[in-house]
Formats: structure tokens, C-alpha cells, sequence
């Protein structure tokens, strides 16, 4: 199985200990968003995790515990985006902190294993398209040599970031000057040794060299494990999506990063009510189990089908 680490909150960022210990200890529980008292318990063996796909704007906090994940393959989705702390709150400063904690990640663990994410791109009085290829332009110069691809993607309204995007006042470009400012990025990309792709767009942005990404990529975890992966598209996400079908371990509402566009979170006041559950030791991320909770084993099968001999570049 392919375990997703996580799309729902910042586990690398504030949940790292825990993470690492249900590891140590071989399980944990997940409750099913949409059947609260459904808990199911994943088995961590790493007999059956093919890789683990970490998801973080600041893996600082595992830098010096990645040996506890020597009997895994892994790789991190790593946000860096121009943005300031009007919109992403919580992130430490990208040049003092978080471009030097990019470059220490890669060079821990190699280029191809740290995908730098540039998402969402927001268009607004102060981050004009302007803006986005200054500031993509320099982190892309900073992150030459410590990745292999940079992934884009254009901000989605949900119901859970409505309310929050509209004092943004974000506008809109046409298509044709949506396809040029992409083709820009690309052509950034291509100069500091990076190909590019889009996440979950509709508009078709090969014209510009940016091929379709997929997050949960079935060719990356070929690559890192060394043996071919079997395993359908994942159904629960959008039909643009072509990630490889995984298991999420994370709880929405807990996210500590306060990034204003989040879909993941309802509110500030609803994820301060969720940590206050956090608890290191326990098997279920920020929550705790009840007498009406009912705990299934959830069938857990290594996606490997044939060895392979991979050659890195």
C-alpha cells in the first residue's frame, strides 16, 4: 500500500513524534470522515507500506529523525510559495528558513525524493502574476540541484475556504494569459533543471511543457522502490486528479499551518478544539476513541508485482 502522510493536515510539521511512533509501534487508527464512529486500524510493516508520501510546508522538525524510517521508501511534496503571513500564517520565513531546510532535506535524501510544490498560485493586488515569477524565479534559482520537478496548481474555492478567499479580492486571467504566465514558470523551471507539472487542472497546459502530475506518482515509487507498482486511480479524488490510489492517515481540522486558502480546515477555533486531543502516545491522531467508535482492521496488501533494476541519473 501506498500510505498518504498527509493531504489532511501538516503531520511532518506538528505531528512528527507521533507519526514516528505509531511507526515504532506498527499500527494506527484513522477515523472515517464521513462516518465518524468508522475507525479503521492500518498496519505499518513495512512488508506492506511500498512508500510513504509525506506532504509538508516545513519538515523541519523530522530532519533529524529520518534514520527511525530506514526500513521504508518515502518521499516528501514539500509547498514553498511566495506568499507572505497574510496568507500562510504559520510558515516560517522562506528564505531564512524554509529554502535552507529544503536544500538540508535533498541533500539528506536525494533531489528525486523532494518535489518542490509551488500551489496554490493566487492572483490578487499584491501577488500579481508579476509577483509569482519574481518570487518563482528566486526560490527556483535557491532550489537548483535539490529537485527534479516543481508542481503547480491555480487556487479551488471549496465551501471550507469561501468565506476566508473572498477578502483576498483574487481575480482571475483570461486563458490565453493564463497560458502564457504558465509557460513562464516553465520556461524558470527548465533553466534551473526542473520539468513541470499541474495538479488537478482542467485546462490543458501541455503547449507550455507542463505535463499533468500525479502526487501519488505510480513512476516516481517505481523509481525510489526498485520494482514495478500495481494499483488503480484514486476514486476518492477529483477526476482531473491522477494520483495512484493510498491510504490517508490524517485528520482534517488540525492543520497548524493557518494558510487561508487550506480546504482542510473548517476554522482556527475548530482545529484549537481538535489539538487540544493531540496525544503522542495515542493510536488515533488528534481524537479519542469512544465506547460507540467501532475499530475494523482495514485489509492492507503491498502493491509490489515484479523487481526492477533501476538506474539513478
Amino acid at each position: 500500500m501506498i500510505l498518504s502522510v498527509s493531504r489532511r493536515t501538516d503531520i511532518p510539521n506538528y505531528y512528527s513524534e507521533w507519526f514516528l511512533k505509531r511507526i515504532k509501534e506498527g499500527f494506527l487508527y484513522v477515523r472515517n470522515p464521513m462516518s465518524p464512529h468508522q475507525i479503521s486500524r492500518i498496519m505499518l510493516s513495512p512488508d506492506v507500506v511500498d512508500c510513504i508520501v509525506f506532504w509538508t510546508k516545513n519538515p523541519q522538525p523530522m530532519l533529524h529523525r529520518l534514520e527511525e524510517l530506514s526500513a521504508y521508501q518515502y518521499y516528501f511534496q514539500f509547498t514553498l510559495t511566495g506568499f507572505g503571513k497574510d496568507i500562510e500564517s504559520n510558515v516560517p520565513h522562506k528564505k531564512e528558513c524554509m529554502i535552507p531546510v529544503f536544500q538540508k532535506l535533498s541533500g539528506k535524501i536525494g533531489r528525486e525524493k523532494v518535489v518542490w510544490r509551488y500551489d496554490p498560485i493566487i492572483f490578487t493586488d499584491r501577488y500579481t502574476p508579476e509577483y509569482h515569477l519574481k518570487a518563482f524565479a528566486q526560490i527556483a534559482g535557491e532550489l537548483k540541484g535539490c529537485t527534479s520537478k516543481c508542481v503547480i496548481s491555480f487556487v479551488d474555492l471549496y465551501g471550507k475556504n469561501q468565506k476566508r478567499m473572498k477578502s483576498l479580492h483574487t481575480f482571475s486571467l483570461t486563458e490565453q494569459e493564463l497560458l502564457a504566465f504558465a509557460a513562464e514558470l516553465a520556461a524558470v523551471a527548465k533553466k534551473n533543471g526542473m520539468k513541470t507539472a499541474a495538479c488537478a487542472e482542467q485546462m490543458d497546459l501541455s503547449s507550455c511543457g507542463i505535463e499533468r502530475n500525479c502526487c501519488i506518482d505510480k513512476e516516481l515509487i517505481e523509481q525510489i522502490t526498485g520494482y514495478r507498482i500495481h494499483g488503480k486511480k484514486d476514486r476518492n479524488q477529483r477526476k482531473e486528479c491522477g494520483c495512484l490510489e493510498s491510504v490517508e492517515v490524517g485528520t482534517y481540522n488540525t492543520c497548524r499551518n493557518e494558510c487561508i486558502y487550506c480546504y482542510a480546515n473548517y476554522s482556527p477555533k475548530s482545529v484549537l478544539e481538535n489539538c487540544r486531543f493531540y496525544d503522542v502516545n495515542s493510536p488515533i491522531l488528534c481524537g479519542r476513541i469512544t465506547e460507540n467508535d467501532k475499530i475494523t482492521d482495514r485489509k492492507m496488501n503491498a502493491c509490489k508485482e515484479e523487481q526492477l533494476s533501476i538506474d539513478w541519473e
